[in-house]
């Protein structure tokens, strides 16, 4: 197949790797001109994933038009609240026999929509079976040295999620399939919210057990929400939803466990966001996940906690308090 990957994030960059080695002719888009350049030329990407060699054979461009003309298939590695900005530059009828595939996690922050469903609006007239997902535990700094791996692939369309499963398929990288685009989109997204809150309890010296609190109820609230939203129960117990969320909060590798971890040491979401190269998904998801609470009457207390220590200064100690201490429920 001929694959285009635009974005040439750690994630990106590794996509773009894993399909090269599956056989498929890769090209892959960067944004800034100039670190296209250096990309091509060091076949590096120092930035993003260290370490790590992009094969000769893999075209680096910052030319739109080059990276999407002619292709089967379009993998979406830019973060999700520039996704629109991207995919608006590219002309409708140069693919429109082309399958889309989002790898970002989060939901756009003015329009609510998932990555699917932001598609679909930009380009009305495309079926849903050229509008699929990938997504699962699969931090690129490890699938980038081939450790095993599995995620899930999504689409309205079983053929068309079929389709990404075989094309990302390897060795070391297991793919399963999924007609629950919606929900495993909710649990890539919702579980970045969760995870700087686990971030949050690491930085404040809480313990194992408060974590693991965190974790379990905030798989809770985000199958509230997501089932509220019209995605599967089962979903949330898959890859995209538990799997995503158990390596999100606990890996070293964790841009939004970082950020929640600096935050609980005492630092603001300015200082920390000041350090940070790459993009945490989960700190402009805390708003539309707030706000898309809200919207469908679903309780979602620890993405409500989290939202007031980012951006209404909340103490994460007192937030902690304050959940711990809500009226008594049932599990």
């Amino acid at each position: 197949m001929k694959i285009s990957v635009l974005g040439a994030g750690g994630w990106g960059t590794t996509l773009s790797v894993l399909l090269h080695y599956n056989g498929h002719d890769v090209t892959l888009w960067e944004y800034k001109a100039h670190y296209a350049r250096i990309l091509d030329k060091t076949r590096l990407n120092d930035l993003y994933l260290p370490g790590v060699k992009i094969p000769d054979e893999i075209i680096i461009t910052h030319n739109l038009d080059e990276a999407v003309h002619n292709k089967n298939m379009i993998i979406l590695a830019v973060p999700s609240q520039y996704t629109r900005k991207v995919v608006k530059e590219i002309n409708p009828a140069e693919i429109k026999n082309t399958i889309l595939t989002s790898v970002s996690k989060g939901i756009e922050i003015n329009s609510l929509l998932t990555m699917s469903q932001m598609l679909h609006e930009v380009f009305p007239s495309f079926s849903t079976e050229q509008i699929g997902v990938l997504s699962g535990p699969s931090h690129a700094e490890e699938v980038s040295r081939r450790i095993p791996t599995a995620v899930v692939a999504a689409s309205k369309s079983i053929e068309t999620s079929r389709a990404i499963q075989a094309a990302f398929m390897t060795s070391y990288f297991r793919v399963y399939s999924s007609k629950d685009i919606l929900g495993v989109e909710l649990g890539a997204a919702f579980k970045n919210v969760i995870a700087i809150g686990a971030g949050i309890i690491d930085g404040a010296k809480f313990g194992d057990n408060t974590k693991a609190a965190i974790m379990t109820r905030g798989i809770a609230e985000i199958s509230r929400l997501g089932m509220a939203m019209g995605a599967e129960a089962e979903t949330f117990a898959g890859l995209s939803g538990m799997g995503d969320l158990i390596v999100t909060c606990m890996s070293r590798h964790s841009r939004n466990r970082f950020v929640g971890e600096q935050i609980g040491m005492g630092k603001t979401l300015k200082e920390v966001l000041k350090t940070m190269d790459m993009v945490a998904e989960g700190v402009e998801t805390s708003r539309s996940a707030s706000m898309l609470a809200k919207k469908y009457k679903v309780e979602t207390p620890i993405t409500k906690e989290v939202y007031k220590i980012l951006f209404e200064g909340k103490d994460p100690v007192k937030a902690t308090t304050d959940l711990m201490t809500r009226d008594m429920k049932m599990e």
